[in-house]
């Protein structure tokens, strides 16, 4: 073994395997477009990081990948240069340490020297220096200081101080402002939440467990607004034996409604029991509408257009009364005359940005504009596949109002279609029906209700 290899492995016993997977899962993501929240976990289970540790790891990388912009603003202040500049590397660490200096409890020295000794060794003491002096910079300040010097001044551009405060692209904190109608109080709620690690959401199977008995073997608590929903305060929830026996699932509470308003949505006539899911992939509402089929004595087809996610859709929907077709939902060649079809359109996923963390700083506002003739297109197929008096349900992650409310007026304009109150369909004790907006469609908000920014309309053929 040469000296300098030698060297190298001393230098990797004393890296922290806690921090080093953090920024392992960084380098994925910046360098090969990974998605965090599907690498960690494996990674975490291929490396035996479990416990405390596994959560100071989920902490950091979610943590730092939410506010890669903010921190690089800060990271580019400290350093004297654009972080286009910095070597990626480099900059992986840098984020790191400057989101424990920032943004957590750490004490400074552990942030610091933690990340030094990542550096220097893979690159060695010239680049673990510069590293050093700059993470030191930024431990002068806290992240107040930072923003006040950074963030645009809040009395001439408040959407752009927000925006910077709480790690959002400006578009997307402008997007928000508009959705909410204005209120900076509302805006800086919605994007503070949207800013926070969210908990974890189970979906009970109908007919397979209750929520009240997963909420016992998963040591969670029951939902608020769906009957089928558990939180689970932590943890990786794939390591539950109700999960991996398919008993319950991961699906935010948001998505639940949609499905369950799918079900209840008011019909003009009796409900045959022909039901269809136009856009089903990776499954997460298939599985739960086929589990609601399976207890009422309906069916389901779930259109999917790729044949991998198609696979994933049959996987989760074994042994209930769901057909999977692989086909594009705008021309699936299927029989109309369905009593319930569900759309849950392809979208920028804006209302999900705080469960895929580093998905906020890759979206830009022309990803909006290309999708929005696709969500047409498809809300107009469903509508012609349903029966007259039959309803259709729209729904997507994002609260954009082009995706939402200007898909559903214009498509209705088009067609004919009538919208429904879908307020009455997702309304639960837990929920009061004031509570879900002046109607007819609902906007779920993080910080309102505790879901995903969903949307949903349902719309009745007429």
């Amino acid at each position: 073994m040469t000296e300098q290899r030698r060297g190298t492995k001393t230098r990797d016993k004393a890296v922290d395997p806690v921090r080093r997977a953090a920024r392992d899962v960084l380098r994925a993501v910046r360098e090969r477009d990974a998605y965090a929240n599907l690498l960690l976990p494996a990674l975490l289970r291929e490396r035996d990081i479990s416990g405390r540790d596994a959560a100071l790891a989920t902490e950091l990388t979610y943590g730092a990948a939410r506010a890669q912009g903010t921190l690089d603003a800060i990271i580019g202040a400290a350093a004297g240069r654009p972080v286009d500049e910095i070597d990626g590397r480099l900059l992986d660490v840098l984020r790191l340490g400057a989101y424990q200096l920032l943004r957590t409890r750490i004490g400074a020295h552990a942030a610091v020297s933690t990340s030094v000794d990542l550096v220097r060794a893979e690159d060695g003491q010239g680049p673990a220096g510069f590293v050093n002096a700059v993470l030191r910079k930024i431990s002068q300040r806290d992240e107040d200081l930072w923003a006040d010097e950074l963030a645009p001044p809040i009395a001439a551009d408040p959407v752009g101080h927000l925006s910077f405060r709480y790690a959002h692209p400006r578009w997307i904190g402008e997007v928000f402002a508009d959705a909410l109608g204005g209120s900076f109080g509302s805006l800086q709620a919605a994007l503070a939440a949207d800013d926070s690690r969210p908990p974890v959401h189970l979906v009970a199977r109908p007919g397979q467990i209750t929520a009240t008995e997963l909420a016992l073997v998963s040591g969670g608590d029951e939902g608020r607004l769906s009957p089928y929903c558990v939180y689970l305060p932590g943890g990786d929830p794939g390591q539950l034996d109700v999960i991996r026996e398919g008993l319950a699932g991961v699906q935010d509470e948001g998505s639940q409604l949609v499905a369950i308003a799918f079900t209840r949505a008011e019909l003009d006539g009796p409900d045959g029991g022909r039901w269809l899911d136009l856009c089903a992939g990776p499954g997460g509402k298939a599985a739960l509408i086929g589990s609601l089929a399976e207890v009422g004595g309906a069916r389901l087809n779930a259109v999917e257009v790729s044949e991998h996610r198609a696979d994933l859709i049959r996987s989760v929907t074994a042994d209930l009364p769901v057909t999977v077709h692989v086909a594009d939902g705008r021309a699936t060649d299927l029989e109309p005359g369905y009593d319930r079809v569900l759309v849950d359109a392809p979208c920028s996923g804006l209302g999900s940005l705080r469960r895929r963390p580093e998905s906020r700083w890759r979206r830009s506002p022309g990803d909006v504009d290309e999708l929005v003739p696709l969500q047409r297109e498809l809300l107009t197929e469903a509508i012609r596949l349903t029966r007259p008096g039959g309803a259709v349900v729209y729904s997507t992650c994002s609260p954009h109002p082009a995706e939402t409310a200007g898909v559903v007026d214009a498509v209705c304009a088009a067609t004919g279609a009538e919208q429904l109150d879908a307020r009455t369909f997702v309304q639960t004790d837990g929920m009061p029906i004031d509570d879900l907006g002046p109607g007819p469609h609902v906007q779920l908000w993080p910080h309102l209700h505790g879901t995903d920014a969903m949307f949903l309309a349902v719309l009745r053929r007429t």
